[in-house]
Protein backbone atom coordinates (compact mmCIF):
# COMPACT_ATOMS: atom_id res chain seq x y z
CA UNK A 1 0.00 0.00 0.00
CA UNK A 2 1.46 3.29 -1.11
CA UNK A 3 0.17 6.80 -0.44
CA UNK A 4 1.36 10.33 -1.11
CA UNK A 5 1.67 13.03 1.52
CA UNK A 6 -1.21 14.84 -0.18
CA UNK A 7 -3.50 11.79 0.09
CA UNK A 8 -2.62 11.39 3.75
CA UNK A 9 -3.28 15.07 4.49
CA UNK A 10 -6.69 14.81 2.83
CA UNK A 11 -7.50 11.72 4.88
CA UNK A 12 -6.52 13.50 8.12
CA UNK A 13 -7.83 16.98 7.22
CA UNK A 14 -4.29 18.28 7.49
CA UNK A 15 -2.01 20.64 5.56
CA UNK A 16 1.12 19.57 3.69
CA UNK A 17 4.38 21.43 4.25
CA UNK A 18 7.00 20.20 1.79
CA UNK A 19 6.68 17.79 -1.15
CA UNK A 20 3.01 16.73 -1.50
CA UNK A 21 3.95 13.95 -3.95
CA UNK A 22 6.42 12.11 -1.72
CA UNK A 23 5.30 8.50 -1.30
CA UNK A 24 5.19 6.29 1.79
CA UNK A 25 4.40 2.62 2.17
CA UNK A 26 5.10 1.86 5.84
CA UNK A 27 4.77 3.25 9.36
CA UNK A 28 7.62 3.92 11.75
CA UNK A 29 8.69 5.49 15.05
CA UNK A 30 10.21 8.91 14.49
CA UNK A 31 13.56 7.83 15.99
CA UNK A 32 13.62 4.74 13.72
CA UNK A 33 12.24 6.34 10.58
CA UNK A 34 13.28 5.01 7.17
CA UNK A 35 12.92 6.40 3.67
CA UNK A 36 9.40 5.64 2.48
CA UNK A 37 7.90 5.62 5.99
CA UNK A 38 5.51 7.94 7.81
CA UNK A 39 5.82 8.85 11.48
CA UNK A 40 4.46 11.42 13.93
CA UNK A 41 5.64 13.85 16.60
CA UNK A 42 3.39 14.52 19.58
CA UNK A 43 5.59 14.21 22.67
CA UNK A 44 8.02 17.17 23.03
CA UNK A 45 10.64 14.76 24.40
CA UNK A 46 11.03 13.36 20.88
CA UNK A 47 11.39 16.72 19.10
CA UNK A 48 15.13 16.20 18.64
CA UNK A 49 14.49 13.29 16.28
CA UNK A 50 12.52 15.28 13.72
CA UNK A 51 15.67 17.09 12.56
CA UNK A 52 17.50 13.92 11.53
CA UNK A 53 14.77 11.32 10.98
CA UNK A 54 14.87 9.48 7.68
CA UNK A 55 11.07 9.19 7.60
CA UNK A 56 9.69 10.70 4.41
CA UNK A 57 6.58 12.15 6.07
CA UNK A 58 6.02 13.25 9.68
CA UNK A 59 2.65 14.22 11.15
CA UNK A 60 2.96 17.18 13.54
CA UNK A 61 0.68 19.51 15.49
CA UNK A 62 -0.41 22.69 13.74
CA UNK A 63 1.46 24.83 16.26
CA UNK A 64 4.77 22.96 15.94
CA UNK A 65 7.66 25.40 15.35
CA UNK A 66 10.90 24.11 13.85
CA UNK A 67 14.22 25.47 15.11
CA UNK A 68 16.34 23.86 12.37
CA UNK A 69 15.87 22.54 8.80
CA UNK A 70 13.74 19.39 8.42
CA UNK A 71 14.22 17.05 5.46
CA UNK A 72 10.89 15.25 5.88
CA UNK A 73 7.60 16.49 4.47
CA UNK A 74 5.31 17.61 7.29
CA UNK A 75 1.57 17.11 7.56
CA UNK A 76 0.17 19.58 10.08
CA UNK A 77 -2.99 18.51 11.96
CA UNK A 78 -4.92 19.59 15.06
CA UNK A 79 -3.55 16.72 17.21
CA UNK A 80 -0.74 14.59 15.80
CA UNK A 81 -1.26 11.65 18.16
CA UNK A 82 -4.98 11.35 17.35
CA UNK A 83 -4.30 11.72 13.63
CA UNK A 84 -1.66 8.99 13.68
CA UNK A 85 -4.02 6.73 15.64
CA UNK A 86 -6.65 7.24 12.92
CA UNK A 87 -4.04 6.40 10.31
CA UNK A 88 -3.09 3.20 12.17
CA UNK A 89 -6.76 2.24 12.30
CA UNK A 90 -7.17 2.75 8.54
CA UNK A 91 -3.96 0.82 7.86
CA UNK A 92 -5.13 -2.06 10.04
CA UNK A 93 -8.51 -2.18 8.34
CA UNK A 94 -6.86 -2.47 4.94
CA UNK A 95 -4.32 -5.05 6.12
CA UNK A 96 -6.97 -7.24 7.74
CA UNK A 97 -9.54 -6.88 4.96
CA UNK A 98 -9.82 -10.56 4.10
CA UNK A 99 -12.83 -12.11 2.40
CA UNK A 100 -13.79 -15.49 1.01
CA UNK A 101 -14.39 -18.95 2.40
CA UNK A 102 -11.52 -21.42 2.23
CA UNK A 103 -12.21 -24.81 0.69
CA UNK A 104 -10.23 -26.26 3.58
CA UNK A 105 -12.68 -24.96 6.18
CA UNK A 106 -15.72 -26.89 7.47
CA UNK A 107 -19.12 -25.24 7.76
CA UNK A 108 -22.03 -27.36 9.00
CA UNK A 109 -25.00 -27.51 6.60
CA UNK A 110 -27.32 -25.90 9.16
CA UNK A 111 -24.97 -22.95 9.81
CA UNK A 112 -25.66 -19.54 8.26
CA UNK A 113 -22.82 -17.25 7.19
CA UNK A 114 -23.49 -13.59 6.33
CA UNK A 115 -22.28 -11.54 3.40
CA UNK A 116 -18.64 -10.61 2.86
CA UNK A 117 -17.38 -13.09 5.46
CA UNK A 118 -13.92 -14.59 5.68
CA UNK A 119 -13.53 -18.18 6.87
CA UNK A 120 -9.90 -19.31 6.93
CA UNK A 121 -8.25 -22.69 6.48
CA UNK A 122 -9.20 -25.45 8.94
CA UNK A 123 -11.79 -23.27 10.69
CA UNK A 124 -14.79 -25.28 11.93
CA UNK A 125 -18.29 -23.78 12.11
CA UNK A 126 -20.74 -26.01 14.01
CA UNK A 127 -24.41 -26.81 13.62
CA UNK A 128 -26.96 -23.97 13.74
CA UNK A 129 -24.26 -21.32 14.07
CA UNK A 130 -25.25 -17.84 12.86
CA UNK A 131 -22.43 -15.65 11.61
CA UNK A 132 -23.22 -12.05 10.63
CA UNK A 133 -22.00 -9.84 7.82
CA UNK A 134 -18.31 -8.88 7.45
CA UNK A 135 -17.20 -11.38 10.08
CA UNK A 136 -13.62 -12.68 9.86
CA UNK A 137 -12.86 -16.15 11.19
CA UNK A 138 -9.14 -16.85 10.91
CA UNK A 139 -7.57 -20.29 10.38
CA UNK A 140 -7.94 -23.07 12.97
CA UNK A 141 -10.76 -21.32 14.80
CA UNK A 142 -13.61 -23.39 16.23
CA UNK A 143 -17.16 -22.06 16.64
CA UNK A 144 -19.42 -24.48 18.51
CA UNK A 145 -23.04 -25.39 17.83
CA UNK A 146 -25.81 -22.81 18.26
CA UNK A 147 -23.40 -19.91 18.70
CA UNK A 148 -24.27 -16.46 17.37
CA UNK A 149 -21.58 -14.07 16.12
CA UNK A 150 -22.95 -10.71 15.03
CA UNK A 151 -21.74 -8.35 12.29
CA UNK A 152 -18.16 -7.05 11.87
CA UNK A 153 -16.50 -9.37 14.40
CA UNK A 154 -12.97 -10.72 14.08
CA UNK A 155 -11.89 -14.07 15.52
CA UNK A 156 -8.14 -14.46 15.12
CA UNK A 157 -6.38 -17.77 14.54
CA UNK A 158 -6.92 -20.48 17.11
CA UNK A 159 -9.89 -18.98 18.97
CA UNK A 160 -12.15 -21.67 20.46
CA UNK A 161 -15.79 -20.83 21.15
CA UNK A 162 -17.86 -23.55 22.77
CA UNK A 163 -21.55 -24.10 22.00
CA UNK A 164 -24.51 -21.80 22.71
CA UNK A 165 -22.60 -18.54 23.21
CA UNK A 166 -23.55 -15.09 21.90
CA UNK A 167 -21.11 -12.45 20.64
CA UNK A 168 -22.28 -8.97 19.66
CA UNK A 169 -21.25 -6.59 16.90
CA UNK A 170 -17.69 -5.36 16.22
CA UNK A 171 -16.03 -7.63 18.75
CA UNK A 172 -12.39 -8.71 18.46
CA UNK A 173 -11.21 -11.99 19.97
CA UNK A 174 -7.47 -12.63 19.83
CA UNK A 175 -5.64 -15.90 19.26
CA UNK A 176 -5.73 -18.68 21.82
CA UNK A 177 -8.74 -17.41 23.75
CA UNK A 178 -11.35 -19.92 24.89
CA UNK A 179 -14.95 -18.77 25.39
CA UNK A 180 -17.54 -20.94 27.07
CA UNK A 181 -15.40 -23.56 28.79
CA UNK A 182 -16.93 -25.07 31.94
CA UNK A 183 -17.01 -23.06 35.12
CA UNK A 184 -14.97 -24.47 38.02
CA UNK A 185 -17.71 -25.86 40.26
CA UNK A 186 -17.71 -29.12 42.16
CA UNK A 187 -19.85 -30.65 44.91
CA UNK A 188 -16.91 -31.43 47.19
CA UNK A 189 -18.64 -33.79 49.63
CA UNK A 190 -20.23 -35.79 46.83
CA UNK A 191 -17.02 -35.52 44.76
CA UNK A 192 -19.07 -34.64 41.71
CA UNK A 193 -18.70 -32.02 39.03
CA UNK A 194 -21.65 -29.62 38.86
CA UNK A 195 -22.78 -29.44 35.21
CA UNK A 196 -22.36 -26.02 33.61
CA UNK A 197 -25.29 -25.51 31.28
CA UNK A 198 -25.30 -21.70 30.91
CA UNK A 199 -23.42 -19.69 28.30
CA UNK A 200 -21.27 -16.61 27.70
CA UNK A 201 -22.85 -13.44 26.37
CA UNK A 202 -20.56 -10.74 24.99
CA UNK A 203 -22.13 -7.43 24.00
CA UNK A 204 -21.04 -5.02 21.22
CA UNK A 205 -17.56 -3.48 20.83
CA UNK A 206 -15.77 -5.82 23.24
CA UNK A 207 -12.12 -6.77 22.70
CA UNK A 208 -10.63 -9.85 24.36
CA UNK A 209 -6.86 -10.35 24.34
CA UNK A 210 -4.86 -13.48 23.55
CA UNK A 211 -5.00 -16.64 25.67
CA UNK A 212 -7.90 -15.57 27.86
CA UNK A 213 -10.47 -17.94 29.36
CA UNK A 214 -14.11 -16.91 29.82
CA UNK A 215 -16.13 -19.64 31.51
CA UNK A 216 -19.76 -20.39 30.78
CA UNK A 217 -22.30 -19.88 33.55
CA UNK A 218 -23.64 -22.68 35.70
CA UNK A 219 -27.10 -21.32 34.88
CA UNK A 220 -27.85 -18.12 32.96
CA UNK A 221 -24.93 -16.21 31.43
CA UNK A 222 -21.43 -14.98 32.08
CA UNK A 223 -21.66 -11.43 30.69
CA UNK A 224 -19.23 -8.92 29.24
CA UNK A 225 -21.12 -5.67 28.74
CA UNK A 226 -20.65 -3.25 25.85
CA UNK A 227 -17.18 -1.81 25.36
CA UNK A 228 -15.26 -4.05 27.77
CA UNK A 229 -11.54 -4.31 26.91
CA UNK A 230 -9.45 -7.23 28.16
CA UNK A 231 -5.69 -7.70 27.94
CA UNK A 232 -3.97 -11.08 27.44
CA UNK A 233 -4.10 -13.93 29.96
CA UNK A 234 -7.24 -12.92 31.83
CA UNK A 235 -9.58 -15.45 33.46
CA UNK A 236 -13.29 -14.66 33.88
CA UNK A 237 -15.08 -17.34 35.90
CA UNK A 238 -18.66 -18.63 35.69
CA UNK A 239 -21.56 -16.19 36.12
CA UNK A 240 -19.30 -13.14 36.35
CA UNK A 241 -20.67 -9.88 34.97
CA UNK A 242 -18.29 -7.17 33.74
CA UNK A 243 -19.86 -3.71 33.38
CA UNK A 244 -19.66 -1.58 30.25
CA UNK A 245 -16.39 0.11 29.26
CA UNK A 246 -14.36 -1.61 31.98
CA UNK A 247 -10.67 -2.24 31.25
CA UNK A 248 -8.90 -5.35 32.56
CA UNK A 249 -5.11 -5.72 32.29
CA UNK A 250 -3.09 -8.94 31.95
CA UNK A 251 -3.14 -11.79 34.49
CA UNK A 252 -6.32 -10.68 36.26
CA UNK A 253 -8.59 -13.34 37.75
CA UNK A 254 -12.27 -12.72 38.54
CA UNK A 255 -13.85 -15.52 40.57
CA UNK A 256 -17.38 -16.86 40.09
CA UNK A 257 -20.56 -14.77 40.35
CA UNK A 258 -18.75 -11.48 41.00
CA UNK A 259 -20.19 -8.34 39.43
CA UNK A 260 -17.73 -5.66 38.30
CA UNK A 261 -19.24 -2.23 37.64
CA UNK A 262 -19.00 0.02 34.59
CA UNK A 263 -15.95 2.15 33.74
CA UNK A 264 -13.68 0.28 36.15
CA UNK A 265 -9.94 -0.20 35.64
CA UNK A 266 -8.20 -3.37 36.83
CA UNK A 267 -4.42 -3.28 36.62
CA UNK A 268 -2.17 -6.30 36.13
CA UNK A 269 -2.49 -9.38 38.36
CA UNK A 270 -5.57 -8.21 40.21
CA UNK A 271 -7.52 -10.99 41.91
CA UNK A 272 -11.17 -10.68 42.94
CA UNK A 273 -12.83 -13.41 45.01
CA UNK A 274 -16.27 -14.74 44.19
CA UNK A 275 -19.76 -13.39 44.87
CA UNK A 276 -18.65 -9.75 45.30
CA UNK A 277 -19.97 -6.50 43.89
CA UNK A 278 -17.52 -3.84 42.73
CA UNK A 279 -18.91 -0.32 42.27
CA UNK A 280 -18.72 1.70 39.05
CA UNK A 281 -15.53 3.67 38.30
CA UNK A 282 -13.43 1.64 40.73
CA UNK A 283 -9.66 1.50 40.14
CA UNK A 284 -7.80 -1.59 41.35
CA UNK A 285 -4.03 -1.12 41.32
CA UNK A 286 -1.62 -3.86 40.26
CA UNK A 287 -1.70 -7.07 42.34
CA UNK A 288 -4.62 -5.90 44.43
CA UNK A 289 -6.44 -8.75 46.13
CA UNK A 290 -10.13 -7.91 46.63
CA UNK A 291 -11.96 -9.94 49.27
CA UNK A 292 -14.87 -7.61 50.18
CA UNK A 293 -17.56 -5.70 48.35
CA UNK A 294 -16.69 -2.19 47.14
CA UNK A 295 -19.78 -0.01 47.34
CA UNK A 296 -18.39 3.51 46.99
CA UNK A 297 -18.00 4.63 43.37
CA UNK A 298 -14.82 6.12 41.98
CA UNK A 299 -12.39 4.92 44.67
CA UNK A 300 -8.91 3.45 44.08
CA UNK A 301 -7.65 0.39 45.99
CA UNK A 302 -4.25 -1.19 46.50
CA UNK A 303 -2.76 -4.10 48.43
CA UNK A 304 -3.77 -7.64 49.31
CA UNK A 305 -6.17 -7.59 50.98
CA UNK A 306 -6.97 -4.38 49.12
CA UNK A 307 -7.98 -1.16 50.89
CA UNK A 308 -8.28 2.51 49.96
CA UNK A 309 -5.15 3.70 48.23
CA UNK A 310 -4.82 6.83 50.42
CA UNK A 311 -4.82 4.68 53.56
CA UNK A 312 -2.46 2.20 51.92
CA UNK A 313 0.10 4.91 51.15
CA UNK A 314 0.07 6.10 54.74
CA UNK A 315 0.37 2.54 56.02
CA UNK A 316 3.19 1.82 53.59
CA UNK A 317 5.39 4.37 55.36
CA UNK A 318 5.09 2.20 58.47
CA UNK A 319 5.66 -1.01 56.47
CA UNK A 320 9.02 0.30 55.31
CA UNK A 321 10.00 1.41 58.79
CA UNK A 322 8.71 -1.71 60.50
CA UNK A 323 12.15 -2.99 61.55
CA UNK A 324 13.04 0.37 63.14
CA UNK A 325 9.66 0.58 64.87
CA UNK A 326 10.08 -2.93 66.31
CA UNK A 327 13.57 -2.07 67.59
CA UNK A 328 12.22 1.06 69.30
CA UNK A 329 9.42 -0.92 70.96
CA UNK A 330 11.87 -3.57 72.17
CA UNK A 331 14.09 -0.87 73.70
CA UNK A 332 11.11 0.71 75.44
CA UNK A 333 10.00 -2.65 76.80
CA UNK A 334 13.53 -3.38 78.10
CA UNK A 335 13.63 0.06 79.72
CA UNK A 336 10.39 -0.58 81.58
CA UNK A 337 11.62 -3.84 83.12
Amino acid sequence: MEFTAKQISELLNGKVEGNPDVKVNMLSKIEEGETGSISFLANPLYTQYIYNTKASVVIVNKDFTATAPIAATLVRVDKAENAFASLLEKYNQIKLNKTGISKQSFIAPSAKVGANAYIGEFAVIGENVRIGNNVKVYPQTYVGDNTVIDDDCTLFAGVKIYSDNVIGKRCIIHSGTVIGSDGFRFAIEAQKKIPQIGNVRIEDDVEVGANCAIDRATLGSTILRKGVKMDNLVHIAHNVEIGSNTYIAANCVIAGSTKIGSNCMLSGQVGVVGHLTIADNTILAAQAGVSKNISKKGEAYLGSPAFEIKKYRKAYIHFRNLETIVERIEKLEKGNK
